[in-house]
Order: structure tokens, then C-alpha cells, then sequence
């Protein structure tokens, strides 16, 4: 183990390439990785213009070619090669002026024999590469025509910047990096992040930065989801990330002394801790000025405002909240008397069409209580751990919320039973206790519904805050079943004995007539063991005392 660690802080990645190794590099330094890929790289549509730019460059069009990357430089190779130019593009290269940003550009390029004029310093970013060009090439840029192999995503700032020194600027875009196939993990992590699920967030490039804004931007979150990077620790590799960052209103906490994976994880475990404790300082200091508000009786601050709906009451004031809802499950006494007082209270804060909650049993979600009847699948309905959006909730810990066509989510399993299943929105999340999953609470709206940061900050609350009652509840049903069961098995050894003894058979032949009566008249084998009893006892209050000393004892 590493000197330095995140001791259990939760670390977000967005790697894509190196996910394994990223993550083995976080759990080294005593981090609990979460990294979902945020980017997948792609060949363009069409190669035209790296197409034109092979055959320009061997034509002698350009004196200057930039090389961003070493994935870029092999990737024009393998264009040329495809039409059978890649001897006299490679042969174009070596007679023209060449730059190259990084190591891994150098080292594509020298694996092909081309000499480097120019190399950008670290940390690798288009203002060393300026920099490089200028001091190596001086005032001769302005008469040179210039070929920019582009990274991922342009680079504007260095297009602009070659345009205004050199005399003509080409870009040859080669790859591009794209959302990943599946956006919803991309979008859970939106949600996490605004849930306060995240402790620090590594970004190792750019286009990290503008995959995350734009799924947020897609859901409607960009202004949450910058709070909620603000409220976190956030490391950027490096310049050109950091300024994508910046460009997004944030400023990045930790950047390494070198723009390296290695050194950006090892530092952000150096420093992580420290800075949230740094962070914290504001927020709890907030909270012991309001709580001394509180003891003058000022009003409190609404923390809990709800999306305003006619069905709905006005925002509840957090004593209100807290009030409300304990002396609701405080009042229960039974398992399912808690659950439709939560049910209750849910449906009171949260508009929505349909809610269920389904309790955690053995390795199976149940479903115990609805806002909807549904007395043939309440509890009979089972959903294994990971199964559907309500099994990886439980399994991820962590809520999901669907706008939109939920039914077309990759995890939603459909159950003929249940008309919910057909609704277009669903909000999810777990209820916990004691830091482990013990249900899950689900909210359904007929119609597309947006739900807020505050609907599913809300939700998640009230599953922290009923964890702890939904457990106990679902500890006294699961005895109160097991002394129910134990009773029923007491029942049927005393009825059996009375069959043994009046019909002088054996205790298997007495079991089995016993089977065989409940079968025949649909009735449980305590209903048959009763009437035996009851038999037994009317017997019994009409025998005389002698018969009545040879009866069988209660057991």
C-alpha cells in the first residue's frame, strides 16, 4: 500500500482506455472506485479529408505538419495504406517539417523514420506547442502552409493561434471520440454526483469535461451538476483539461506535477482528504449559525421544496419534514402498517402516479406496498438482486431517475402484472440502514416528468431516514412468522400423536392422511391439524375422568 491514500473516499474516473487501470491505481491508494467510461473512440464517417490530406501532403502542398497524437499519426498510415499510399505518405512525411506534441506522438512517428523538427514540452498543451514553434521557426511560420492532425475534439485555441502566425491552416481530423454506445451509466453518474455520491473526481482529458456537460445538459442539470462539482474535490491531469474546466465554470482543486495518470491519482490521494475537510469548514459552520437561529425561533430555512403541482403540498420546512415523517412510522405497529404510512407520506411530497416499495429478503427484492391496489402481486412479487432498474438500484446503492420511455432503459424488466411497468417516467431509489440496502423505494408518473435535484434528494432522504423502521418492522413480521410457524408445527406433532394413538398407525401413515385430507379439501395442514384438536377437546370435555387421564397431553 501507497504512503499516501484516499481512506475510503469515493473516487469517480471517466476513463475510458485505462478503466482497469485506473481503477487498480484508486483502490492502491485506498480509494472505492467508481469509473464509468465517458467517451468511446471512433473512426469518422468518412475519410475524406484525411484522404485529400495524403494526397495533398504528397503533392508537396504543406511545409508543416502538427502531429497531436500517436493514435492520430498511425491512423493516417492505415488510411493511406487502404488505398495504396502508404510508402509515398510516409516518404511526404520525411521531406516536411514535422512537430510533435507528447511522447507517445514522438514515438509513433520515429517508429516510422520521420524526422521531429519541433517537440512541445510538457505539460503538452497547444501553448507549448506555440511556444515550441515560434522559438524553433521564428518569423518563417508566416510563410508556411499548415497541416493540424486533430486529437479527439478540435482544438480551437491552437487553430486560432496557427492561423493568426502561418500562412494557410488545414485541419485533418483522423478520429473522433464519441458519447459511449449506452449514455445511462454516464447519466446515473450525473445523478450520483448531484447526490452527493461522489467524493472526488478525476479527469484525465478534455473531452471527459464535454461528454459530462452534455449529458447534463440533456437532463436539464448543468446548473446542478456544477454546484455539485464545486462541492467536491475535482483533479485535472492537466492544462488543456483544466481549461476545458475552467470554460465550464470550475476550477479544478489538484493538478499534478506532471500530467500523468500515476501522479495525478497519487496526488489527489495526498491531498483529497484534507481539502474536503477544507470544504466541509464553510458548511458546517453554516449549520451551527443556523442551528443558534433556530433556538431564537426564527423560522428555518426550507431545505425540501417540491416541483409545484396541484396535487401537491406547499414545500415542507425541514423540522416539519423530520417531525412528519417519524411520528408517521413511529405510530406503525405492524410490517405492512409502516409501509402504507410511507406510502402515505411519499406520495404526499412527491407528485406521481404510482409508488411502490419493495423490501429487501434474503437475495429478493419483494414488493410489500403500493400506492395502487394490487392485492395479487403485493407480497408475492420477487425481483432478484440486479434484476431490472429496481435490482441495480439496490445493487448500486444508488437512485436512478428516468424521464422519459423508462420502459426502453437497457436494466428495465417488464412484469405483465403490473400496468406501472407502461409508464413513461420512474424514479428509483434505495432505502438503507446501517450502511447496507433493505428496500427500495420506485415512483411512477403516467406522463414524461423531469424530476428535480430536490424530488430525488428528497426521495433518497426519506430512504435513509426509514431504513432503520422498514428493517425493524421486517425483523418483528419475519418472527412473528417463524413463531406463527412454529406454533403451526406444534399443532400438527399433537394432531399427528392423535391420530397415532385412535387409529394405531405410525407417525409417517399419520403424516401422510394428514397431507392428504388438506389436499383434498384445500384447507392449510394447521387448519386440518385444528379440527383434529378441536375433536380432540370436545372429546375430551365429554369423556369421564378416566378416559380423560389417558388422553394425550398438550405439548
Amino acid at each position: 500500500m501507497a504512503s499516501a491514500g484516499f481512506d475510503g473516499l469515493r473516487v469517480l474516473s471517466l476513463e475510458s482506455r485505462r478503466a482497469n487501470e485506473m481503477a487498480k491505481l484508486i483502490r492502491t491508494y485506498g480509494g472505492e472506485p467508481t469509473v464509468v467510461p465517458a467517451m468511446r473512440e471512433v473512426p469518422l464517417e468518412s475519410n475524406k479529408q484525411a484522404l485529400k490530406f495524403a494526397d495533398d501532403l504528397i503533392a508537396g502542398n504543406f511545409d508543416l505538419f502538427v502531429c497531436m497524437t500517436g493514435v492520430g499519426v498511425r491512423a493516417l498510415v492505415e488510411i493511406a495504406g487502404k488505398t495504396g499510399k502508404s510508402e509515398g505518405f510516409i516518404a511526404a512525411l520525411r521531406k516536411v517539417k514535422i512537430a510533435a506534441r507528447g511522447s507517445k506522438t514522438v514515438s509513433a512517428l520515429k517508429d516510422l523514420d520521420v524526422p521531429i523538427a519541433v517537440t512541445a514540452p510538457e505539460p503538452n498543451t497547444w501553448h507549448e506547442m506555440v511556444a515550441a514553434l515560434e522559438e524553433k521557426l521564428g518569423e518563417s511560420l508566416s510563410s508556411l502552409r499548415v497541416a493540424v492532425q486533430e486529437y479527439g475534439v478540435p482544438n480551437p485555441e491552437l487553430l486560432e493561434a496557427l492561423t493568426r502566425r502561418c500562412l494557410e491552416v488545414v485541419r485533418v481530423p483522423v478520429y473522433q471520440w464519441a458519447l459511449p454506445e449506452d449514455t445511462q451509466p454516464l447519466r446515473e453518474t450525473v445523478l450520483g454526483l448531484m447526490n452527493g455520491s461522489v467524493d472526488v473526481a478525476l479527469f484525465t482529458t478534455a473531452a471527459q469535461v464535454v461528454h459530462l456537460f452534455k449529458i447534463a445538459s440533456e437532463m436539464n442539470s448543468v446548473e446542478e451538476l456544477r454546484a455539485a462539482l464545486r462541492s467536491l474535490v475535482v483533479a485535472s491531469i492537466g492544462p488543456t483539461t483544466t481549461e476545458e474546466l475552467s470554460q465550464h465554470g470550475i476550477v479544478p482543486d489538484i493538478q499534478p506535477s506532471h500530467p500523468k495518470m500515476g501522479f495525478l491519482v497519487n496526488e489527489a490521494a495526498q491531498q483529497s482528504r484534507a481539502l474536503i475537510e477544507k470544504k466541509n469548514a464553510p458548511a458546517r459552520s453554516m449549520s451551527a449559525r443556523q442551528a443558534g437561529l433556530r433556538e431564537i425561533k426564527l423560522k428555518p430555512k426550507q431545505d425540501f421544496p417540491v416541483a409545484a403541482a396541484p396535487t401537491v403540498a406547499p414545500p415542507i420546512a425541514p423540522i416539519d419534514f423530520l417531525h412528519e415523517i417519524t411520528s408517521r412510522i413511529a405510530s406503525a405497529d405492524s410490517f405492512h402498517a409502516v409501509l402504507g404510512r410511507i406510502v402515505d407520506f411519499v406520495t404526499t411530497v412527491v407528485p406521481c402516479d404510482s409508488c411502490f416499495i419493495y423490501v429487501l429478503e434474503g437475495e429478493k427484492l419483494v414488493l410489500r406496498a403500493s400506492k395502487n391496489p394490487h392485492a395479487d402481486v403485493i407480497d408475492h412479487l420477487g425481483i432478484k438482486l440486479g434484476q431490472g432498474v429496481t435490482g441495480w438500484v439496490a445493487e448500486h446503492r444508488e437512485p436512478v431517475a428516468l424521464a422519459a420511455n423508462a420502459s426502453e432503459d437497457s436494466r428495465f424488466k417488464l412484469f405483465k402484472n403490473l400496468p406501472e411497468d407502461r409508464f413513461e417516467a420512474l424514479l428509483s431509489t434505495p432505502i438503507l440502514c446501517a450502511g447496507r440496502v433493505v428496500g427500495v423505494i420506485n415512483l411512477q408518473h403516467r406522463d414524461s416528468y423531469q424530476h428535480t435535484l430536490n424530488e430525488v434528494r428528497l426521495l433518497s432522504t426519506i430512504g435513509y431516514l426509514v431504513g432503520a423502521e422498514v428493517e425493524r418492522a421486517r425483523l418483528e413480521n419475519e418472527n412473528a412468522q417463524l413463531a406463527g410457524r412454529l406454533e403451526a408445527r406444534k399443532a400438527v406433532e399433537r394432531a399427528k400423536g392423535i391420530l397415532q394413538r385412535d387409529m394405531q398407525i405410525g407417525e409417517e401413515e399419520a403424516y401422510r392422511m394428514m397431507q392428504r385430507e388438506s389436499r383434498q379439501r384445500r384447507k392449510s395442514m394447521l387448519e386440518i391439524a385444528e379440527a383434529i384438536l378441536l375433536g380432540e377437546e370436545i372429546r375430551k370435555g365429554q369423556a369421564s375422568p378416566e378416559q380423560k387421564d389417558r388422553s394425550v397431553p398438550s405439548a
